[in-house]
């Protein structure tokens, strides 16, 4: 999928693939490639500086933790990150029923 179509949505996207739990940076790349059967591959640098502007927006916390001598930062989702997710979802919903009647198939 070419990057420019994501542009606008990864803030949606990310706050998504947290609201199951918190996690570190590529398990929300690998749950944003699983999740939509492979058509996210989306690399390091495009979603770590969302995060951490998510994070500055005060839409996600952090912490660090340390795994198998690894160092990892976890994200979750604050309360004004879960509020959010729910306004941009109903954004997106109607902003796609919105495309889908402008771009359907026509009979």
């Amino acid at each position: 999928m070419r990057g420019e179509l994501l542009k606008g949505h990864l803030d949606l996207l990310i706050l998504a693939a947290l609201e199951s739990g918190p996690c570190h940076g590529y398990a929300v790349i690998e749950a944003l490639s699983e999740q939509s059967g492979g058509v996210f591959q989306l690399p390091e640098g495009t979603v770590y500086p969302v995060l951490h502007r998510l994070e500055k927006q005060g839409l996600l916390s952090s912490r660090w933790s340390q795994t198998s001598g690894r160092r990892r930062r976890t994200y979750r989702l604050t309360r004004s990150g879960k509020a959010a997710l729910g306004s941009q979802r109903r954004d997106w919903s109607i902003f796609s029923q919105a495309v889908a009647a402008v771009v359907g198939a026509r009979s």
